[in-house]
């Protein structure tokens, strides 16, 4: 399934189908992530759990589209907050089409 962060598809006609949404709460994991958290006392990223957690919202709002038959889901755009301390949720949306 095609997904665009634009709003458009240039030189394809389409149908609005409706928006879909893909959501995940993400929590620390005590042994994987203390090494990550160690990461922090000198400096460094820690991008492995958000990642994931993207990659989970991007396949639910994904199969929420196919649900409706769409063949791509445009606007798509990422979200995410704390929700309490060691978790983050992440949010997936978009609209979902259907070609003409």
């Amino acid at each position: 399934m095609k997904l665009l962060s634009i709003e458009y598809i240039p030189g394809v006609e389409f149908e609005a189908l409706g928006i879909v949404k893909g959501t995940v709460v993400q929590t620390k994991n005590v042994g994987k992530d203390f090494m990550a958290g160690m990461k922090t006392l000198v400096g460094g990223e820690i991008t492995e759990m958000l990642n994931e957690a993207r990659q989970i919202a991007t396949k639910r709002m994904v199969d929420e589209a196919k649900e409706m038959n769409a063949d791509a889901v445009i606007g798509v755009k990422y979200g995410s907050s704390q929700v309490m301390s060691g978790a983050a949720e992440v949010i997936a949306y978009g609209t979902a089409v259907k070609y003409k």
